[in-house]
């Protein structure tokens, strides 16, 4: 079944409103590093967005401020019309590790996730950690400790234990970054499958731009140094989308593009 894409014109509320966000860091004390320079972007419900761009432009602080894990030194981020101004359980984040604890099967962490959700009685936690391991095709695995599975299996794990509480946002940090090419390409169809059934609202960090196309309502170029949205690209692709499409690539190629002149750009200056 395809599904249409979401396009940014559409009249849907507003999930996250990011307003003028600015973040320093002081790695010694006589320096000083902008990490993110007055960035404003607004996230509608069930929309999923990329923020893609090279290493140091602030997608991954960015992402952290929007969990609430690090304020910004000014503006503010506004999640459903409240100021974050600290994690919470309808923010949920996924790392680029997928930091699964070794002394639970792949059940248990699931279930630890689902701690976050004290309105439960145990009863309904385990039917719900096992609906999400059979969401992201891991029921004959549930009994498996973290080393008997693979990287690809592990983030399965962590995407389930992220979903189970039923969070109203997920935040991905660039959650495929250390797979191989064809796990990757597998979670990418996955991805795509539990998007369109659940309609959470995703903030995605990425560096990969065929990534981006192929996830990416809308995908958010950031240029470094100090970090800002340099542009805003729609994707009017229906799903699910194949990475390897022609369509995709074109699209990709354009925004590759972008990229390289928003990183000549910030080495100019």
């Amino acid at each position: 079944m395809q599904v249409a894409p979401f396009h940014s014109s559409e009249a849907r509320r507003a999930k996250l409103v990011i307003e003028g966000v600015s973040k320093w860091f002081t790695p010694s004390r006589s320096s000083k590093v902008q990490a993110l320079d007055n960035v404003s972007l607004t996230v509608a419900e069930g929309e999923f967005i990329c923020l893609l761009g090279p290493s140091g432009c602030g997608k991954s602080t960015l992402l952290d401020i929007i969990a609430g894990l690090t304020r910004p030194d000014a503006g503010q981020v506004l999640a459903d019309g409240k100021v974050v101004d600290g994690p919470g359980r309808q923010r949920l984040v996924m790392f680029q590790e997928s930091a699964l604890f070794p002394w639970l099967d792949a059940f248990g962490n699931v279930m630890f996730g689902l701690k976050l959700r004290p309105d439960l009685t145990n009863k309904e936690r385990r039917e719900i950690a096992n609906e999400y391991l059979e969401l992201v095709g891991l029921t004959k695995f549930k009994h498996a400790q973290a080393h008997q599975l693979s990287g690809g299996m592990k983030q399965r794990v962590a995407l389930a234990r992220a979903l189970a509480p039923d969070p109203q946002v997920l935040l991905m940090d660039e959650p495929f970054a250390a797979l191989d090419a064809l796990t990757r390409d597998q979670l990418y169809e996955d991805i795509q499958r539990i998007w369109m059934e659940s309609r959470k609202t995703i903030v995605f960090v990425t560096h990969n731009v065929r990534e981006a196309v192929c996830l990416g309502d809308r995908i958010v170029l950031m240029s470094p140094s100090p970090g800002r949205i340099a542009q805003i690209f729609d994707i009017p692709l229906p799903r699910p989308r194949d990475i390897n499409s022609p369509e995709l690539a074109a699209y990709a190629s354009r925004i590759a593009s972008a990229l390289k002149g928003t990183m000549k750009g910030a080495a100019s200056e």
